[in-house]
């Protein structure tokens, strides 16, 4: 019996491991968006939580000063 791999079914083996190695990529890249979509969203999140937080904080001072000067 020939041991010997056919052109056909190396070019075969080739296409498969260049289509899975393309597949793999393409599966890392997408996770490394995704995390980083997360991640910004995230950041985003947590200065829109500073945001309120600082207005909300502005917000009682006027109200404290307001009330100071009326009591005088």
């Amino acid at each position: 019996m020939d041991d010997r791999l056919s052109k056909n079914e190396i070019r075969k083996d080739a296409v498969q491991e260049i289509v899975g190695a393309g597949a793999s990529t393409v599966g890392e890249v997408t996770s490394i968006i995704t995390t980083a979509v997360k991640d910004v969203a995230n950041a985003i999140g947590g200065l829109a939580t500073d945001v309120f937080e600082i207005r909300d904080g502005a917000r009682r001072a006027a109200q404290r000063n307001a009330d100071e000067t009326d009591a005088e």
